[in-house]
């Protein structure tokens, strides 16, 4: 990634953080402690309209392996 986009990257995550202040801890918090086999992970989306729709997946190894590969992508 070149120097520009990662300014660029930067300053939005910036102001996405002073939008959203409680995120980036929980972000780092997960990076702290990372996946790992049986994590459930709850993903809830509440519209509007107050319409709900929620769904939850538990981690497995091979899930933990294409993250890892996905990692090693992006370098």
């Amino acid at each position: 990634m070149d120097f520009g986009m990662m300014l660029k990257l930067g300053g939005i995550w910036a102001k996405f953080s002073k939008n959203h202040p409680k995120f980036p801890n929980f972000v780092k918090v997960v990076q702290k402690n990372g996946l790992k086999a049986d994590t459930i992970l709850d993903i809830k989306i509440t519209y509007p309209d107050g319409n709900v729709v929620d769904s939850n997946l538990k981690i497995t190894e091979s899930d933990l392996k294409l993250f890892e590969e996905l990692k090693q992508l992006k370098k």
